[in-house]
């Protein structure tokens, strides 16, 4: 076809009349032609170069698709081979939480107590105006097929550096099987697990500090059982050392703490989801020290030593519409704490050093939701309230005095999210843990996260 084109052309400038053109004219018409010959010719060559490529390709694909599952299925049937030994060969992932707080509070934070209730850990509002909270810093990887390792360091504001988690967990264990050892925090309740910078509210509910000391971590071991069924229940016991309140440091053989706990969850349509679980908490502190007012009103330093019983019940309920949480979601959340303890309690153990039978009954819960109303921003309410319930001192009840309050505190905030790594919060509270001094409290709070850190629990 390439030759009919320019036998037309040649016969329309034949047709023309001889006058038209002289044998110059016919000279560059013709040369005219045999360019256009060439280029069309050259083309058409390109082409079939073209078309011989593709399919020599065609018959290469064939062979490397065929040669690419021979090499899989060698592969497949080859043993994994052992980590690599050199200096980098150890790839964790790590990650960085760096948070700073503005306290206004209307009463002294130094002077912070629950009335009625045993204190324990850091449970105190924090200082007065600027300052850096506590920054977190984790690292973990799979140390094998078999066990994986975690380290968290916590920064404190004070400049000292501590040991917050480092923990060894089986990886792959048959029939649902989990196990870790080392210190960690401990699976009872809901909150207890979670770390700081998860947390909705820029401090713990009150129950967390009156009962567990803001968070109740241990050294020990925990096996944990994950069922087989479509609805989510686990089950767990911890064996540990019992050094962290409601224990006290000890020198002894043996277990100091046990916690057992229980959690069943599962989904309601595609918006809705829950999760329900009961905890048990068993600690034997000895001499577990703490400072309070006696009848004069002076402060005298007391002990304690006896068995510490808690039980723990949590419910949380989350709604996101279609289940995409990314535009708007709201969260239900409450725990009820009901604690036991009976021993003898040493009163002022630096002077008096009266010891006598001590018992008590108390109790404690919270409840907070949190509602995303559009991308980015939540707003959270949350009410805490304590009953310091029946409290026998005995013998000691001529030097202290068992107090007939209930602690409460009321929290509002509202947080902006830019993205998963950062989180900016302001919020306000109304403080009536201490008996005749309400704590006007206003927050401003910022959470960074830098580098790689695992998916938070549900």
């Amino acid at each position: 076809m390439r030759y009919h084109l320019l036998g037309a052309c040649s016969l329309l400038l034949l047709a023309q009349p001889a006058s038209a053109a002289s044998d110059a004219d016919l000279a560059q018409i013709r040369a005219d032609i045999q360019q256009m010959k060439q280029i069309y010719e050259a083309r058409i060559q390109a082409l079939e170069a073209r078309l011989q490529q593709a399919e020599g390709n065609a018959n290469a694909a064939q062979i490397s698709a065929k040669q690419a599952q021979e090499q899989v299925a060698q592969v497949a049937a080859t043993p994994a081979p052992a980590a690599p030994a050199g200096s980098n060969a150890f790839n964790p992932d790590i990650s960085l939480i760096l948070s700073g707080t503005y306290g206004n509070l209307s009463q002294d934070p130094d002077k912070y107590r629950m009335t009625g209730f045993i204190p324990g850990g850091d449970i105190g509002p924090g200082k007065r105006g600027f300052s850096l909270a506590e920054s977190e810093l984790g690292i973990s990887a799979n140390i094998d097929p078999y066990v994986r390792g975690n380290l968290n360091l916590a920064l404190t504001p004070d400049n000292k550096i501590s040991v917050e988690e480092a923990w060894i967990q089986t990886l792959g264990l048959d029939h649902g099987f989990t196990i870790k050892a080392g210190r960690f925090f401990s699976s009872i309740g809901y909150l207890n697990e979670q770390h700081a910078h998860t947390w909705d509210f820029v401090d713990n509910p009150l129950a967390y500090k009156a009962f567990l000391g803001t968070q109740f971590g241990q050294d020990g071991v925990q096996l944990k059982w994950l069922a087989p069924t479509e609805t989510f229940l686990e089950v767990g016991a911890e064996l540990g050392s019992g050094t962290e309140f409601p224990g006290a440091a000890r020198n002894r053989n043996g277990v100091g703490s046990v916690a057992l706990f229980a959690h069943v969850g599962g989904d309601v349509g595609v918006s809705n989801s829950w999760r329900a679980g009961l905890s048990y908490l068993h600690a034997k502190p000895h001499n577990r020290s703490y400072t309070d007012n006696n009848l004069a009103g002076s402060e005298v330093t007391n002990a304690f030593s006896g068995n510490s019983n808690l039980g723990i019940a949590d419910f949380v309920w989350k709604w996101a519409p279609n289940g995409n949480a990314a535009r708007t979601n709201f969260k239900l959340q409450g725990e009820y704490f009901y604690r036991r303890e009976a021993g003898s309690l040493t009163y002022d153990t630096s002077a008096s050093a009266l010891t006598s039978a001590y018992a008590s009954s108390q109790s404690g819960a919270y409840l907070q939701g949190v509602y995303q109303f559009m991308p980015h921003w939540r707003i959270g309410l949350r009410q805490d309230r304590l009953d310091s319930g029946h409290v026998d001192y005995s013998l000691n009840s001529a030097n202290l005095s068992a107090a007939n309050y209930a602690p409460q505190k009321t929290s509002l905030m509202l947080d902006y999210n830019p993205s998963e790594f950062s989180r900016f919060r302001l919020q306000f509270a109304q403080d009536k843990s201490r008996q005749g001094a309400s704590d006007h409290q206003i927050f401003l709070q910022y959470i960074t996260s830098l580098g790689a850190h695992g998916a938070h629990q549900f």
